[in-house]
């Protein structure tokens, strides 16, 4: 369990384990400290996981931001797309060599419904010409996400290895804690109060995370879910050439110098 506030991360290891006490044959769960912010603390984390696990079957790609005001990550890219994209990004590829020495292994990669309204601005990722926008940049961020599964399914072809997008609902979870900050005191009481009835609890938020991990979907790599079920992503997230160039471009922003996909 790779998370940035390690003392919370701690405190829910603790809850977890409470709840399975009485169950055989769980497992051991660890907290990792992972900054997605910071590529230093990614590449930390990466390397702490590729030296001490013998193998990696599952990777959930579930950590995110939302309506921040502007801002940036440590490594100077506007944060939604630096943390939401480039983040999870550079931390799955680092890790891919063993994902694929596992196989057969999954990466699910947790987008939105947001996505459906996004657009990737190839000219300004970063918002750094035109005014900032934080729900534009959210929505750029999740459009990113489900790109990035349909060509890292492409490549993974024949590896064992699939991937899947999805949206998991209007959960109840701290996202919107920036809300406050970028628009007025209040904001995020309000937003809250206007999207109640459509929320859902955090256990039924990761629903389709957990069939997308179980399901026997393997033929349907690169896919987007909703709701436990396959759903047509937007017109733009069906574009193989943006997908191909959001890939390229990602691979230069994070610096990768190697080959995720050759194995040593």
């Amino acid at each position: 369990m790779a998370c940035r506030d390690v003392s919370r991360a701690n405190e829910a290891m603790g809850s977890i384990k409470d709840e399975v006490k009485d169950v055989k044959d769980v497992g051991e769960l660890m907290v990792k400290e992972l900054n997605l912010s910071s590529f230093a603390s990614i590449r930390k984390c990466a390397e702490d996981i590729n030296n001490n696990e013998n193998a990696i079957h599952l990777l959930v790609n579930n950590a995110g931001v939302m309506m921040c005001p502007k801002s940036k990550t440590e490594d100077g890219f506007e944060t939604h797309f630096g943390v939401n994209h480039l983040g999870h990004f550079l931390f799955t590829c680092l890790l891919l060599p063993k994902l694929i020495k596992s196989a057969p292994s999954k990466i699910i990669n947790v987008s939105s419904t947001a996505h459906e309204r996004g657009r990737m601005d190839w000219e300004d990722l970063n918002f750094e010409k035109k005014p900032y926008n934080a729900l534009g940049a959210y929505n750029q961020s999740k459009l990113a996400n489900v790109l990035f599964t349909r060509e890292l399914a492409n490549k993974l072809e024949g590896t064992g290895v699939t991937t899947f997008s999805l949206h998991p609902g209007i959960v109840k979870t701290e996202l919107g804690r920036y809300m406050d900050d970028t628009y007025f005191r209040g904001a995020r009481l309000v937003a809250r109060a206007l999207f109640s009835p459509f929320m859902i609890s955090p256990e039924e938020g990761a629903k389709t995370t957990l069939y997308c991990l179980l399901a026997d979907n393997e033929n349907e790599s690169g896919s987007y879910y909703s709701n436990c079920k396959l759903k047509e992503p937007s017109p733009l997230a069906k574009n193989d050439e943006d997908a191909k160039k959001l890939w390229s471009e990602s691979m230069k922003l994070t610096n990768i110098d190697f080959d995720p996909f050759k194995l040593e």
